[in-house]
């Protein structure tokens, strides 16, 4: 049987995402990391958070988790393997094994999985990306956006324009709306925008500086994103009338 095509891209991504913070978690961590003060724990919490959103859902590419059944007691259990030689082996490349890691590893893994037995595909992917972009937007404030500001800046353009994207895909389920009607545009807009004013509001109240540079790279995320869809259904809609997409 043919893999869906969302099943396809979870996969590719999973493919890519899981060696990659393989290879980041057995380098050496960079002098300039440890100026920034802050912790390594939120980054294990979200690494497992996020590989375990990939591979529940490279299995089933929409159910949720039911405790029940042995597929998510082999997800579990494969993350807890990976976790454990994930740290074992960082003895050997001049990195500490860490028991904390490990836990916070494990809670990000357990929060991933509870959370997908409350929702379903969109809802889980949108809120398992609000929570990560919150997360990690204001984990950045505390001293990496400063070591690290190419980083931050990347990260908050591509975070927020895959929000969006989600957003967007969800969207249709919830309200009745299509693009490229002007309603759409202010109903794909509501959420991300909100998300931006949600995160910068906690930063300010937890003391950190307003950055209007993160700001505005977070709004071009959002706004590059939903144009683009915006864009692409006027010029269908235009192509299947047999007018000018204007």
């Amino acid at each position: 049987m043919a893999l869906v095509r969302r099943q396809k891209v979870i996969l590719i991504s999973l493919l890519l995402y899981w060696p990659a913070i393989f290879v980041l978690a057995h380098i050496p961590v960079p002098k300039f990391f440890h100026g920034a003060h802050v912790s390594d724990k939120t980054l294990h919490y979200i690494a497992y958070f996020v590989l375990v959103f990939l591979l529940w859902f490279a299995l089933g590419p929409g159910s949720k988790v039911k405790w029940r059944r042995p597929a998510v007691w082999c997800v579990l259990f494969v993350v807890v393997c990976y976790g454990v030689l994930d740290e074992w082996l960082q003895g050997y490349v001049g990195r500490d094994a860490d028991v904390v890691d490990f836990f916070a590893d494990l809670a990000g893994a357990l929060t991933g999985l509870i959370l997908l037995t409350i929702f379903s595909f969109w809802p889980a992917a949108l809120a398992g990306a609000a929570a990560t972009i919150f997360v990690l937007a204001n984990f950045m404030r505390g001293g990496l956006a400063d070591v690290m500001p190419l980083t931050s800046m990347m990260f908050l353009l591509f975070a927020y324009g895959l929000f969006s994207l989600l957003w967007t895909g969800y969207m249709p389920g919830l309200l009745p709306l299509k693009a490229p009607e002007p309603r759409w545009l202010i109903g794909a807009l509501s959420l991300p925008l909100g998300l931006l004013l949600v995160v910068e509001l906690f930063s300010a109240l937890v003391g950190n500086d307003f950055r209007l540079s993160h700001v505005a790279v977070s709004v071009a995320g959002i706004a590059v994103v939903i144009m683009a869809l915006y864009l692409v259904a006027l010029f269908r809609r235009g192509s299947a009338e047999g007018l000018p997409p204007y």
